[in-house]
């Protein structure tokens, strides 16, 4: 094979096997031997090893001594600084994503879902329901309500290779401004363990979203689950100013 040109080389062995995951490898798949790599890429040792080091460094792969290298679990660090989707936040970490479409209904809206919403009683909106996942692992089960007169027309579209916050700003012209989350501690219940492929009771983290678009018109109500062992949510806040000395003392 002809040697690459471009980037380092290091680098686009490391890209081509991160492009490989959730396609023809998945956790716990061992990847080609450093000799297979070699012959593969036409290069040096020093260049399949640094390409690796890269990809455990990156928590794609872990390397067992004397017994190789596999695809590992996705570990995943998403920050909490701004409004993005699921696809945004993989795609930023280099993972391919798919979501798997479970349901696609129009109900009469929850009390929960109705407030949210602010939608008077007796409306209705529609359920979309997914498990998303990241390099082949599902990583977030998602229960997404829309206001029914949106979500009849998101409902026609490709939800398994579609996003829906793409969906909604590009072509259904509700571009989303800000949303309001609420995250707790949770255990997987049945469905959610289903979902996610994990035993029931396991951590999860549960996140209740509504978005917004123009005119603060809530437009999309969410709750999501994570798998605790795969994601950790950062951010970073300033620090209040403080009081002036004395002030508030009696």
């Amino acid at each position: 094979m002809a040697p690459l040109t471009g980037p380092p080389l290091y680098t686009q062995i490391e890209n081509a096997l991160a492009a490989r995951l959730g396609v023809d490898l998945y956790p716990g798949d061992r990847l080609p031997t450093e000799d297979e790599l070699i012959e593969q890429f036409g290069v040096s040792r020093i260049t399949v090893r640094r390409a690796i080091q890269n990809l455990v460094s990156r928590q794609l792969v872990v390397t067992k001594q004397g017994r190789g290298t596999y695809v590992a679990t996705p570990k995943i660090s998403q920050p909490l600084t701004a409004l993005t989707g699921f696809v945004e936040d993989m795609t930023r970490q280099g993972l391919r994503t798919r979501a798997r479409v479970l349901v696609v209904e129009e109900r009469p809206a929850p009390p929960e879902v109705r407030t949210a919403l602010e939608l008077p009683l007796g409306a209705t909106v529609t359920r979309i329901d997914r498990v998303r996942l990241a390099a082949g692992v599902p990583i977030s089960f998602d229960r997404t309500y829309l206001p029914s007169a949106l979500g009849r027309l998101v409902a026609q579209d490709d939800l398994e290779n579609e996003p829906i916050f793409a969906l909604l700003e590009q072509r259904h012209g509700t571009p989303l401004v800000e949303a309001a989350y609420a995250l707790q501690a949770s255990t997987a219940d049945k469905d959610v363990g289903q979902a996610l492929d994990i035993p029931e009771g396991s951590a999860v983290f549960r996140i209740e979203r509504t978005s917004y678009t123009t005119g603060n018109r809530p437009v999309d109500y969410e709750v999501l689950h994570y798998r605790g062992d795969a994601i950790t949510f950062t951010t970073r806040l300033p620090r209040a100013a403080a009081a002036p000395e004395g002030e508030g003392e009696q």
